[in-house]
């Protein structure tokens, strides 16, 4: 499937699948069967629709609910023309999917199936929203609209708008356009790397959740080599091996679901032998948990990706060949930067330093977002002039180019692949009556790679009652957010400017660890 190579817009990709596959599978969930030439026949008719809302290219489309094909088809649609997409991540408190909404200047919000209250309690707050639509709704009304004709978006134009969480509290819009997408895939089909062709009959699972790059990725990937994907609302062990048993040739999935999906009791009558890649990421994989799922999947290959929404996904790959059983050095990376990638290591002042030392991961290349959502100057803090996106992450490069991920210089925590900020926690957390202060961290676990603790000190003269702290910030945030644990600390450790020392509070727990990122 070659000939692609040179497409770079989501309007070449309708138009060629729907004329070369117009019978092929694009889409299957829960027994709907949704063709290329269906999909195209749909884009033509969503298009005509949002013309007929006043929507034009450049306007917001919002999305809260689950992962469903409807969503995947006007995500691609809208792409297709340049209105954005924004899908709000559905385990969210209320209050944080206010703010997203509030923030896109929205003027149409899709819910999907029992989304439909909270959508519409949440558009009585927001002004720009002007029609909220139902699923079943959307799919009639879709359907009756005359197909028309599309205007293609330019390669450049913005079309998906993700928002992730800073360490200020508030979540930032991450604007992607369609380059965004596809220029890392041509370099690949040029360097001829193995995983970046497919064959006709290949099927993706797509089970990660569609407001993260991981989920809205995979599907896109699917869409542009012109096969099947499966899609499931969200993740579940039972699920995921019963789409194994359908044809799945490979998926993406976070350690921890992996963990989950070979200790289900399914996993050892499920035939595996069509499973030909397992992408994992958002954190590194204990080698144990490797171990097991190779002897469990023994045909398929294990790729690690490293990336973030911000560079549209993967940057960095740990390929199958360096999946060392043995627990080779190589096993502690996060692999070499992918063709048509530029990583480097910089100090504080952004000069590049030599191999072997830590500093700050920077990325360059054509994936790199555009910019956040009406927030120039964060923009300039995370993205240079010279088109340098700067990650957040510790890490040291070793002279064969691998990268050897240390810590999160923002403190980010990424539990079962979730990414919780430390800030938003300790703002929950806060007006607790027994709580003087509270500084949040991310400490090993089995399961979840990294688990959210806060350590507090009390008012005075009140004794902290853990469990209340927990329970008083599932009030406030989501549920992944939420600490696992409580300590109650005499005193919180600051620097001679007054600055809580969050490594000081980690410390204890990573002791014996090899890097400070499980």
């Amino acid at each position: 499937m070659r000939e692609t190579a040179a497409f770079n817009t989501f309007d070449a990709f309708f138009r060629h699948w729907a004329a070369v596959r117009p019978e092929a599978v694009a889409h299957e969930q829960d027994g709907r069967i949704t063709t290329f030439a269906a999909l195209e026949e749909f884009s033509r008719r969503f298009a005509a629709l949002l013309g007929e809302y006043g929507v034009r290219k450049g306007d917001r489309v919002a999305w809260i609910g689950k992962n469903a094909d409807l969503y995947f088809h006007m995500l691609l649609s809208c792409a297709r023309i340049g209105v954005v997409m924004v899908p709000v991540g559905w385990r969210l408190a209320p209050a944080e999917m206010a703010y997203i909404l509030r923030d896109t200047e929205a003027r149409l919000l899709f819910a999907g199936d029992g989304f439909a209250a909270g959508a519409h309690a949440l558009a009585a707050q927001i002004p720009t929203i002007e029609r909220v639509i139902e699923e079943a709704e959307a799919r009639r009304v879709i359907a009756a609209c005359p197909a028309g004709p599309v205007e293609a978006a330019d390669p450049h134009d913005p079309v998906l708008q993700l928002y992730t969480s800073g360490t200020t509290g508030n979540p930032k819009g991450a604007v992607l356009c369609q380059d965004n997408f596809f220029g890392l895939r041509r370099a690949a089909l040029a360097a001829e790397l193995p995983w970046s062709t497919w064959d006709a009959d290949e099927c993706i699972l797509a089970c990660m959740p569609c407001a993260h790059i991981g989920g809205t990725g995979m599907v896109t990937m699917a869409f542009s080599a012109g096969v099947r994907a499966i899609i499931q609302a969200e993740f579940t062990a039972d699920g995921a091996l019963t789409a194994i048993g359908q044809g799945i040739s490979r998926f993406f999935i976070v350690p921890a679901a992996l963990q989950m999906l070979i200790q289900h009791p399914l996993a050892t009558n499920t035939d595996f032998s069509g499973l030909k890649y397992v992408f994992y990421g958002a954190a590194p994989i204990p080698l144990e948990l490797l171990r097991q799922a190779v002897g469990t999947i023994p045909n398929a290959q294990f790729m690690q990706m490293y990336g973030m929404t911000e560079t549209t996904g993967t940057i960095c790959v740990l390929p199958p060949w360096d999946h060392d059983l043995a627990g080779s050095e190589r096993m502690r990376s996060a692999g070499k930067a992918v063709p048509g990638v530029e990583i480097r290591i910089v100090d504080g002042e952004g000069c590049e330093l030599p191999r072997g030392e830590v500093g700050e991961i920077e990325t360059r290349s054509s994936a790199n977002m555009l910019h956040y959502w009406k927030l120039p100057e964060a923009t300039a803090k995370t993205l240079s002039p010279e088109g340098w996106v700067r990650t957040g992450d510790a890490a040291y490069m070793d002279e064969d180019g691998y990268l050897f991920i240390q810590d999160r210089i923002k403190d980010m925590i990424i539990s079962g692949g979730e990414n919780v900020y430390p800030a938003e926690v300790e703002s929950a957390i806060y007006g607790h009556p027994q709580v003087a202060e509270v500084a949040v961290i991310g400490v090993p676990d089995a399961k979840w790679g990294e688990a959210v603790k806060a350590c507090v000190v009390p008012r005075e003269g009140m004794e902290v009652d853990p469990d209340s702290v927990i329970a008083w910030a599932r009030e406030r945030i989501a549920g992944f957010k939420v600490p696992k644990s409580v300590d109650v600390i005499a005193a919180m450790p600051r620097n001679p400017s007054g600055k809580i020392l969050r490594r000081t509070l980690r410390d204890p727990y990573w002791e014996g660890m090899q890097r400070q990122v499980n």
